[in-house]
């Protein structure tokens, strides 16, 4: 799994699909080229809060995905979090419940896409 880094990749991300959930939005770009491993980036604007608030959802993000896309995340996409505000207020056992639910609709809908539709990166 790599760490997204640059704003392009973010950018990217942003033309994919977007699941918002209470605590954050999760946003998939299916990539479209031929490597199969995951990118994932983390998102929390000032919005959200002071820089002790905006750390905390991070981490908290940071362990859902640790914990949940190995087995469900979607191969060759990358994966975008934006935390929402009142993200840290949830329980973290039902975060990793959002986040599952977001990623299994996810796979849904890119395998629903004809491979026409899917971007080419």
């Amino acid at each position: 799994m790599r760490t997204l880094s640059k704003r392009s990749e973010f950018l990217a991300a942003n033309r994919g699909l977007r699941f918002p959930m209470p605590g954050f939005v999760l946003l998939v770009h299916a990539r479209g080229d031929d490597d199969s491993g995951m990118g994932i980036g983390y998102t929390v604007s000032k919005k959200v809060g002071n820089a002790v608030t905006r750390n905390r959802m991070k981490r908290r993000l940071r362990a859902l995905c640790r914990a949940a896309l190995p087995e469900s995340g979607i191969a060759g996409a990358n994966h975008v979090l934006i935390g929402r505000p009142g993200g840290n207020d949830i329980v973290f056992a039902e975060l990793g419940e959002q986040l599952d639910t977001a990623l299994a609709r996810a796979a849904k809908k890119l395998a629903k896409r004809p491979a026409a539709e899917a971007p080419a990166a």
